[in-house]
């Protein structure tokens, strides 16, 4: 059964999904962009089932009482202190962490910079940022893929998103396979009062760093999608060469960009599997 809790950090109230019991193994689950914590609702359930405690947010942005006006409060440091800081406030010094796209991204971050938080890393469709930053690099095709970060940070951008009623972010998603249903509620919560000004901030206010991010020690499991439209297949393979841990890299048939929507029960299975093997006492 999953709750719905309010959780206050640094003056910032974010709105969270937990599963499993109380004195379960913790699990932090972080959404990407477009999405919501509602993007993690199977994952919830198959994890909290085997015994851990699952936990995912409405990030910064995205959660009614986390929307901070100013493009600046977006920074990614300030996105790695709310991870963090809503584990502090869960009473978690150590967890199991799970990221998809800008999720992803924080999630490769915090298993870089804040090594001594992790039990376990997984990594959906976003590829270390220094893979990412040398295939932009190296790969016209990744280039062009990821041509949304330089439109997302144009002067207009914001208010022509909001003009066109999101309607170049629903047309995205569900080409890329996300569910109808589903993709109605995300692009609901980014419809609200400061929603798609705080979720297009995370673009604004923070590249995609970055060519210097160290590799990461943590046991880690990527996904990447093999249909996937803004990941090409060099990054994701390069995404290797920056983790120095236990690695194991999972490419799925079919999938694209928004693997979690498309196809939930397998990698609901990648996850539980990974956890596992991780765990001594699930």
């Amino acid at each position: 059964m999953t709750e719905t809790r309010e959780i206050t950090v640094e003056g910032l109230t974010f709105t969270v999904d937990i599963a499993g019991p109380a004195d379960g193994p913790p699990v932090l689950l972080l959404h990407g962009f477009p999405e919501t914590r509602h993007m993690w609702r199977a994952q919830l359930e198959a994890v909290g089932m085997e015994g851990f405690r699952a936990i995912a947010p409405d990030q910064r942005g995205y959660s009614v009482g986390a929307r901070p006006a100013a493009t600046e409060a977006y920074a990614t440091e300030h996105l790695v202190a709310d991870a963090l800081g809503l584990m502090d406030a869960l009473g978690a010094p150590s967890f199991h962490l799970i990221g998809h796209d800008w999720g992803g991204q924080l999630a490769w971050l915090i298993a870089a910079g804040h090594p001594d938080r992790l039990l376990s890393l997984t990594v959906l469709s976003r590829p270390h940022p220094a893979a990412f930053a040398r295939a932009m690099a190296e790969d016209a095709a990744q280039a062009e893929r990821s041509r949304h970060h330089r439109a997302f940070r144009q002067e207009d951008a914001v208010a022509r998103m909001r003009e066109a009623k999101l309607k170049p972010l629903q047309e995205a998603i569900l080409t890329q396979g996300v569910p109808p249903a589903d993709a109605e509620i995300y692009l609901e919560t980014l419809m609200q009062p400061g929603g798609i000004e705080g979720a297009m901030a995370w673009y604004r206010a923070s590249g995609v760093a970055g060519a210097d991010t160290p590799a990461v020690a943590a046991p880690t499991l990527y996904v990447w999608g093999e249909a996937d439209a803004t990941v090409g297949r060099r990054a994701a393979e390069l995404t290797a060469e920056h983790v120095t841990g236990p690695y194991r890299f999972v490419t799925m048939a079919g999938a694209g960009h928004f693997l979690v929507d498309q196809f939930p029960d397998r990698v609901s299975d990648l996850i539980v599997g990974h956890l596992r093997e991780r765990t001594a006492t699930p």
